[in-house]
């Protein structure tokens, strides 16, 4: 026979692994497979369990890094958010930089502009009388950052305001040392 008559034809599309015959090891009539040559996102180790890690103690509340998080936060807009953002984002307020959802140490600041050391956070009701928002809002003061907090619903019903108090404040910066 000639060896084109031999050769075995090429495996189907998705069929790359061998199966080979293993006799005595696996019993008789028993197939075992051989693994493929390259790994796939299948093979891969899991990843660490919830928990596991290196959080800081100052994120307890959520697992993931800084980043990741803010990731998440940058997805997940509320709608006072969302419309303050499309008032400052792309230097379309008086040119100023704002950039949003930004990790700042463990924290993690709604909007920032960092030419001009100020913080602008817009605050749901879940946020009347915290402690822990005093305690953030200290940290960004000791850190050389100014914290402006805005209610959702002045930001909806009154943006044009919340933009003048914004922009007053930014004002002042350009003429502090």
């Amino acid at each position: 026979m000639s060896e084109r008559h031999t050769r075995k034809p090429s495996p189907l599309a998705g069929e790359g692994a061998e199966r080979t015959r293993s006799g005595r090891e696996a019993g008789e009539g028993a197939f075992e497979k051989r693994p493929s040559p390259g790994r796939s996102l299948r093979s891969r180790p899991p990843s660490p369990a919830r928990g596991e890690g290196s959080a800081p103690a100052a994120r307890a509340n959520h697992s993931a890094s800084p980043v990741a998080f803010a990731r998440k936060l940058r997805a997940k807009m509320t709608d006072a958010e969302r419309r303050l953002w499309f008032a400052l984002r792309d230097r379309r307020f008086a040119n100023f930089k704002f950039r949003r959802q930004v990790p700042v140490g463990s924290y993690v600041a709604d909007f920032i502009c960092y030419d001009a050391r100020l913080i602008v956070e817009a605050d749901g009701g879940q946020h009347a009388d915290s402690v822990s928002d005093q305690v953030r809002d200290r940290w960004f003061r000791d850190n050389g950052f100014r914290v402006l907090r805005f209610w959702n619903n002045d930001i909806l019903r009154n943006l044009d305001g919340v933009l003048t108090v914004i922009l007053t404040d930014l004002s002042g910066s350009e003429t502090r040392p």
